[in-house]
């Protein structure tokens, strides 16, 4: 992100700002919190996606009809495999969907495969993708679509994401989201969707500390089932000194005034909701610079992202948020030292930084580190044959899916697949 833009993005913020005071002064309090929690908001969600279409001038009329030209035109997100339901200790549903492997693998099982589990036919081995926070388990479209029939996975959707129930302790009880928990609810995912056999552990962002989280709580689980691991743009601690690309001042000012802040418009939802769709064009180029950093993602996929963050109600975004600031896994990453591990991280990630990635690899030697240029937070929707590509090596490695798969430049991953 350019010094121009970071400076741009903290105008927009304080210009919120000025005109919620602006607003309260004239009596108007509740519509200017709905302003000023749009733009607070996109930079406390941070992996909000993008919007190429958006242009202040053209009609918003144009700009509505152009959105629903793309969701209709798109078919990023319809993937759907068999569902089912876990719950977590408090009693959250949790959903999640399976797709199985083809019935007959035919001839090309890797003998890496056979090595690993021997003569006996083995439990399959279950690949488990976790997403990040304002996403949910459409955000591995492309990873999805290659692994289809290759290896059996598992997509679940976050408690109070996607279509998983809003997380009983947190609406019930006021207990604040926390890390740990999502480790738990990841347990109980794996519990139901995959009882037994091999694992391999696939986390984006928010994704990548749940597996962490797990680790910490279950270490016996990482060592006696999971296989290979593959964290993606995540981190493994000190989320509170990420400057989301501001600059200095505006971030001191960010750090010092969010949580409160989100706190309040958590308890205003519904009025809050109501001043993100009216101001979402305006702060569309804002989103989607916290997602994507090239100019040339399809105008599909940077609407696809924009749906999913916009389906994170408010009072989700600040019931997470502070959960980060408290994240600390470094010690768990132990439990990965033992098996195949991909690191990948995009360059110009500015929510969970590449330095992040770089400090998790450093602490597993072992892991291969993937530095991607030109990416940002959403890397996997980005550059999904880069990600799609290193996903199927670490998979190979670990004996997961046939030595004779093959990746295509959208990731399409068969063994008859030609780059398109």
């Amino acid at each position: 992100m350019s010094e121009s833009s970071a400076e741009a993005v903290a105008d927009v913020v304080a210009s919120a700002a000025a005109a919620a005071s602006a607003a309260e002064a004239a009596g108007s309090w509740r519509r200017a919190t709905g302003i000023a929690g749009a733009a607070i908001g996109v930079l406390a969600a941070g992996a909000a996606a993008g919007v190429a279409i958006e242009r202040m001038t053209v009609g918003r009329g144009m700009r509505r009809k152009a959105r629903l030209a793309l969701d209709s035109a798109g078919p990023y997100g319809t993937l759907r495999g068999t569902p089912g339901k876990a719950h977590a200790d408090d009693g959250t549903e949790l959903y999640y969907e399976v797709d199985d492997v083809d019935p007959d693998p035919g001839p090309n099982v890797s003998p890496r495969r056979r090595r690993l589990f021997g003569r006996k036919a083995p439990a399959p081995v279950t690949v488990v993708f976790s997403h990040g926070y304002c996403l949910n388990q459409d955000s591995w479209h492309f990873q999805r679509a290659a692994l289809r029939g290759v290896v059996r996975t598992v997509h679940w959707d976050q408690r109070s994401h996607g279509r998983s129930g809003r997380g009983v302790a947190q609406t019930q009880d006021g207990v604040p989201v926390t890390i740990d928990q999502l480790g738990r609810d990841l347990k109980a995912v794996l519990d139901a969707a995959v009882p037994d056999g091999p694992i391999v552990l696939v986390g984006h962002s928010m994704g990548g500390m749940t597996m962490m989280a797990l680790a910490a709580q279950y270490p016996e689980l990482i060592r006696d089932r999971v296989v290979a691991t593959a964290f993606v743009g995540t981190s493994s601690g000190r989320l509170g000194e990420v400057n989301f690309g501001l600059p200095l001042a505006g971030v001191n000012a960010v750090r010092r005034i969010l949580p409160g802040v989100l706190k309040a418009l958590g308890q205003q939802a519904e009025l809050v909701e109501k001043g993100r769709r009216a101001t979402a064009d305006l702060f569309a180029g804002i989103i989607k610079r916290y997602s994507f950093a090239t100019r040339d993602v399809d105008p599909a996929v940077e609407r696809f992202a924009e749906r999913m963050i916009e389906s994170t109600p408010i009072d989700v975004v600040a019931e997470f948020y502070p959960a980060f600031t408290d994240h600390d896994k470094t010690e768990a990453l132990a439990c990965f030292r033992d098996f195949p591990v991909l690191v990948l991280a995009g360059v110009q990630d500015l929510v969970t930084p590449s330095e992040h990635s770089e400090v998790i690899a450093d602490l597993l030697p072992d892991a291969e580190l993937v530095l991607v240029p030109d990416a940002g937070h959403l890397v996997m929707l980005e550059h999904p044959e880069v990600v799609t590509d290193r996903l199927a090596d670490l998979l190979t490695r670990a004996g997961a899916v046939p030595a004779g798969a093959t990746v295509s430049g959208y990731g399409s991953t068969s063994s008859t697949a030609q780059p398109r």
